[in-house]
Parts: structure tokens; sequence; C-alpha cells
């Protein structure tokens, strides 16, 4: 007499992560899986962390100006734990400031100046053009005049480019090279990647920030870019009134169609 076959009986599964009196009891007798913990608790415990370190951290980038300007908004302990702070960073920079303009060099000059100066700090080179007649070349001459101004501590240099290198194209300038341990660790070539002739000091602050020669929560930096930023929602805010303007006239000279 033949054994009987081997019978299987069909566990019916509808959704194992449901929470169900069956698939707790899948879950016991190991059937089905335990159920992954709720992502809920660990989200809402990420948005309340966001919330606490924007919180603590809502006076970063502030000088002492605005600072003064939050003495009835904020407990005095709490400013003045920030003023020190800002006072501190700037006399560092005060103490690492001893460069503040752009130093003209000659190719005789370069490589003391250059590459054997950035063994102590990044250097930063405009090569210009010879002729007056190039655009980039007069802008970028005077952003590095402004960035030398305020940022002290890093050495800018400029040369003409033909005296750098021989027969140097003006087309390829304005050239900015960076040096850093005695090597060059960016060049770029004309400002076509840097905002052409409407290049502003947000991008050699970029170029500075990329370069390790100042870090992204720098005050300058910080201040610039909010500065930027709320200057680009003032514009939007007036296009957004002026088309809404616009609109409501439109519709006005429509109904008048109408009369």
């Amino acid at each position: 007499m033949a054994a009987p076959s081997e019978q299987r009986i069909a566990v019916p599964i509808d959704d194992p992560n449901a929470d169900t009196e069956w698939n707790d009891i899948l879950r016991k007798h190991g059937v089905i899986p335990e159920k992954p913990p709720s992502p809920t608790p660990m989200i809402e415990e990420a948005i309340l962390e966001g919330r606490r370190l924007a919180h603590e951290n809502r006076l970063e980038g502030k000088d002492l100006d605005e600072l003064d300007e939050l003495e009835d908004e904020e407990e005095e302990a709490f400013l003045e734990e920030y003023r020190k702070k800002r006072m501190a960073e700037m006399n560092q920079l005060s103490k690492k400031a001893v460069h503040g303009s752009v130093y003209p060099i000659s190719k005789p000059e370069y490589q003391r100046e250059v590459t054997d100066a950035s063994a102590n700090g990044p250097v930063f080179v405009n090569l210009t053009a010879s002729m007056g007649t190039n655009v980039e070349s007069r802008v970028l001459s005077e952003l590095w005049r402004q960035a030398a101004r305020e940022y002290g501590e890093i050495k800018f240099c400029e040369i003409r480019a033909s005296q750098a290198i021989e027969n140097y194209p003006d087309r390829n300038c304005p050239t900015i090279l960076v040096y850093k341990n005695g090597d060059i660790i960016k060049q770029v070539v004309t400002l076509a990647t840097m905002g052409g002739p409407k290049m502003s000091m947000q991008q050699l602050d970029n170029m500075l920030v990329e370069t390790g020669a100042v870090p992204q929560s720098d005050m300058r930096i910080v201040k610039r870019r909010r500065a930027a930023e709320d200057a680009e929602d003032e514009r939007l805010a007036g296009k957004s009134i002026k088309t809404g303007t616009a609109g409501r006239r439109q519709s006005d000279d429509d109904d008048d169609d109408w009369d």
C-alpha cells in the first residue's frame, strides 16, 4: 500500500506587514518575519533634532551689528556668547591679515612670491591681458582688489600673462592660478565658467572655499550669500507684484471691452 503523499497546507497571507491577529500568530510561529520597526519615530526625532539645531544656531552668520539689533529679542547671555565668538573670530582674522592688497609681480619674483610663498598658505595669481580691451580681465582685476582687501590673510598676486608665460595668448586671459605647497591646485582659463563679464564676488568666494582658502562657514562668505539671497527674494517679490498688477490691468481692459 502506497504511503500517502505529504500534503502542504497553504497559509493565507494578505499583507505580512499588517497589524492583524492572524499575522501575530504567523510571526509567533516563524511563518512570516517580524514586522520591521516603523520609521515614523526616527523621522520625527530627526525633524525635532533639526529644529533644535536650527534654533541653537539661529545666530550663526550674524555680525556684531546684527547681534546688537537682537537685544530685545534674545537672552542677553545667549547674545553675549555669540558676541565673544565673533570677537574671537575677528581677532584671529586680524592676526592673519598680513597682506590686504594685490601684489604686482614680475617674472624674476614669481618663484619667491608665488611658488615658494604658497608653502605658508594658498596664493592666488591673476594672469592679466596685455590689451585693455579685454573686458573679463578688467572685471577680474577689480574683483582681485576687492578680495585682497576683504581677505587680508590670503595672498593675491597679479602679473601680465605675456610676462609670466612667453607668447601666452590674450584670448586665454584672464587666467587664474591657485598655488598651494608649491603646486598648482586649480587653474581657470577666462571667466567663461564663472559668469563671464558678470562675475561677482560670490563666484570668487566659491573658489576660495573650493580650494580650502576659507571655510564655508566664514562670516564674510555667509554674509554675502545671505545678502544675495535677500536681494533675490526681493526681486522675485517685486516681479510677482508687477505680474499681478499687469494681470489685473489686463482683466480691467477685458471688462472695458464689454461696456
